[in-house]
């Protein structure tokens, strides 16, 4: 199995030689483990697409180790991306800004932007300082999970994922557990197109203005397709009361075999998870829940809905999506 410890500097080495090389390397990071290529040769990236099975108009984000590693894959760098960037990273937060024509087409879909991230993960950081030094700029890594699946947080659901061949870095618990906020930059006025930990209000103190909502004409962007990161057990996305109510029903009725539901009220469900208070601990924790109430057999989750407040905005966008992906 090539698991091999993130604080090895060897292990570091080799990573960076496998990106160098074209190969493909499990990457953790601060948000999720990325499925990770040179983001400079599309024939590496391709074999990004192939192993997810992910359509390949569907874009990626390049991961840079700093502001200066981006300027190769941007035309040029608008204002509001500068600051974001100065502001954010490393961290995640990922800007989408115009592409130098001839870089990282594949990574981009083929679209005439690129997105881009400094992340914060320190065996990120590292592997990044090394590839550079072999002359890989950046890389391309989307979630190392297969297409529209729940993404991974551990270095293990990686090999679940993907199998013994492929070399992953172990980095541990990803800190943050969801994905990246996206914010276009590529337009007059910046928008929002994922959210992620890093709120909209600290985006906007940041800007000076207010972020525009995405809209028909915006770039395409990872993890925005109405139905994704979905586990294999049904997931209903259920408001407080009805939750309360369809529990009820089941319970009444005898039909709670196999019903794991993930709430802050506790249920005598057949499987039960203390859902946070707290929306970073929630972020943290959601896609490792997911993935073992699937590991332990249920056959439908049944989440209470997050609070409306902004500072849920990522969470609540990640199960919107992945209970989208089941239609009665």
């Amino acid at each position: 199995m090539l698991l091999l410890p993130g604080n090895d500097p060897e292990a570091i080495r080799a990573a960076a030689r496998r990106l160098a090389d074209g190969g493909l390397l499990g990457l953790p990071t601060e948000t999720v483990y990325g499925l990770a290529a040179r983001a400079d040769q599309d024939a590496a990236v391709a074999a990004i697409f192939a192993a997810k099975g992910r359509p390949s108009d569907h874009p990626l984000i390049v991961h840079v180790l700093d502001a200066a590693g981006a300027e190769p894959f941007a035309d040029h760098l608008p204002d509001s991306a500068r600051r974001l960037m100065e502001a954010f990273w490393p961290g995640p937060l990922t800007v989408i800004v115009p592409r130098r024509p001839g870089m990282a087409e594949a990574a981009a879909g083929g679209q005439p932007t690129v997105a881009l991230r400094s992340p914060a993960h320190p065996v990120a950081r590292a592997v990044l300082a090394a590839a550079r030094e072999l002359g890989v700029s950046g890389v391309a890594a989307p979630s190392a999970n297969r297409f529209g699946r729940v993404s991974p947080t551990l270095a293990l659901h990686v090999v679940e994922e993907f199998g013994p061949e492929l070399m992953v870095l172990d980095g541990g618990a990803c800190e943050v557990g969801i994905e990246s906020s996206i914010v276009d930059c590529s337009r007059a006025r910046p928008a929002l197109l994922r959210p992620g930990l890093i709120s909209r209000g600290r985006i906007e103190a940041v800007l000076g203005e207010p972020l525009a909502e995405a809209d028909a004409a915006a770039p395409k962007a990872s993890g925005t397709l109405a139905a994704h990161y979905a586990p294999s057990a049904r997931l209903r996305l259920l408001e407080p009361a009805s939750l309360a109510l369809r529990f009820a029903t089941a319970q009444a009725s005898g039909s709670l075999e196999g019903v794991a539901v993930y709430s802050r009220a506790q249920l005598p469900a057949w499987r039960w998870q203390a859902q946070p208070d707290d929306p970073a601990a929630a972020a943290h924790e959601l896609f490792a829940v997911l993935r073992a109430l699937d590991a332990e057999g249920a056959r439908e989750i049944w989440v209470e809905a997050p609070p409306r407040d902004p500072a849920w905005d990522g969470v609540r966008d990640r199960l919107s999506r992945a209970a989208a992906a089941f239609t009665d």
